[in-house]
């Protein structure tokens, strides 16, 4: 695509302000962040009905040191790919951090002495010479005291972490890591996360009614009460998600997530809810001036009323709390392509987005868009089978591979045509696509006829 030389020069200085100005904040920020990775902790030295406390003790970790603005936390759906939450040995779990570009990972065990129940919490440094483990003073207690005493165990992680940590940084810490005081609701709590770590409709129903039954033994639990919000917009149903999160933000108006999710929700709206949902992420950043993952969302929302200047100064704010988060670089590419047409910056965006998380589908099909723009069909063939290959229900990859293809291997073109036809027939939301589909399938086959 041509481009007037005038904007193309007007464009690239803007990019290059952009480039230099996030360059130096992420340089900044990575000389104070500390990027971190929380395992479940070992508990199969329990009674099997106990060993939920592995992922309790993570809940709890999470939690507290989300108060922390010089601690980040990798999600932990971006470890999947590398080990399984019920078998994080040292190796694997070293090699997951690696893999995120963690600085360090919080792990543990948890063991019987007595009557009691001890958390032996270990700390992994990621080095250039390799990890280095150290580990932290147990705390024991009975079993249901145990979760009551674990406040102070993130503020202990922050303080190892050589993380400044004042007595008010503390004090908030401490109080995120007690989200209820009600053991049976954290223990549903907990096994809720477990069943939705699953990532499956199984998981995410058994997640509902498990999170369903903490609300209920404590109707104040506002942390159960948001996930459970999570959990259903992961099953699609936007209205209860939308109730939960509302209920959240009445339960507690200066917990920042049910804001956040409200404002995800309103950017994925068919009704194109934008101003909603840039207010709904300025409230989360209004409460949480360091919340990296709102100034993402509110970087999208600008991005969607078409006010690139206001998307990309939520970026850049993005990157200094967050410099390893790929949404980040995901969105940019979007923006260099879809808004400046700079297709070379936009590729270099999603191979930066990739390189931090391989799985992230959305920026391989930007960039296999981009390629595809260009012209350079292999390398876009290739991003979009990697997408199927992390995603075999992905119709958007299926499509955009047939049509690749159809430029350069009628016959490979039609086979594609077909799966897709075959994978996205029975899907409401694809009728128009496939009737398209089928148009091409016909003329191509036609040709190869004639």
């Amino acid at each position: 695509m041509c481009r007037p030389e005038w904007r193309s020069w007007m464009v690239g200085a803007v990019v290059g302000l952009l480039v230099l100005t996030t360059t130096g904040w992420a340089s900044a920020a990575d000389s104070k962040l500390r990027v971190v990775v929380i395992a479940p902790f070992d508990a199969t030295a329990l009674e099997r009905e106990e060993q939920w406390m592995g992922e309790g003790v993570a809940q709890i970790l999470a939690l507290g040191l989300a108060q922390n603005a010089s601690i980040v936390q990798i999600d932990r759906v971006r470890l999947r790919a590398v080990g399984r939450a019920e078998a994080w040995s040292e190796p694997v779990l070293a090699q997951a951090a690696r893999s995120v570009r963690a600085d360090a990972a919080l792990f543990g065990r948890l063991e019987r002495r007595g009557t009691d129940v001890a958390v032996v919490p270990q700390l992994m440094e990621i080095k250039q010479s390799g990890p280095e483990v150290a580990s932290l003073e147990p705390v024991v207690a009975p079993s249901g005291e145990l979760f009551g005493r674990l406040a102070v165990l993130p503020v202990t992680y922050a303080r190892t972490l050589r993380v400044a940590t004042t007595e008010a940084d503390a004090g908030r810490i401490e109080k995120a890591a007690r989200p209820t005081r009600v053991p049976r609701a954290f223990e549903l709590f907990a096994r809720g996360q477990i069943s939705a770590l699953r990532a499956d409709q199984e998981g995410n129903e058994a997640a509902v009614d498990l999170l369903s039954r903490a609300v209920e033994v404590d109707p104040s639990f506002v942390v159960a009460a948001y996930t459970l919000g999570v959990v259903h917009s992961s099953l699609g149903n936007r209205w209860k998600a939308a109730a939960q999160f509302r209920a959240a933000t009445q339960l507690d108006p200066t917990y920042p997530e049910p804001y956040k999710a409200l404002g995800d929700l309103y950017l994925s709206q068919p009704r194109r809810l934008f101003d909603q949902a840039v207010e709904a992420y300025s409230k989360a950043i209004e409460l949480r001036p360091f919340y990296a993952d709102a100034f993402v969302g509110l970087g999208d929302a600008k991005a969607a009323k078409s006010d690139v200047d206001g998307a990309i100064a939520a970026y850049q704010k993005a990157l200094v709390y967050n410099p390893v988060n790929p949404r980040v670089h995901m969105s940019l590419g979007k923006i260099y392509y879809g808004e400046k047409g700079l297709y070379y910056e936009a590729v270099n965006a999603y191979k930066k987005a990739i390189d931090l998380d391989p799985h992230s589908v959305d920026a391989r099909m930007g960039l296999g868009e981009v390629y595809e723009e260009k012209g350079l069909y292999r390398e876009a063939t290739e991003e979009y089978r990697r997408v199927i290959e992390i995603d075999g229900k992905h119709t958007g990859a299926m499509y955009n591979l047939a049509l690749v293809y159809e430029k350069v291997d009628p016959k490979a073109a039609i086979a594609q045509w077909e799966r897709y036809i075959e994978l996205a027939a029975p899907l409401a939301t694809e009728k128009d696509w496939v009737d398209v589909a089928r148009q091409h399938l016909r003329k191509l086959k036609n040709q190869v006829k004639d």
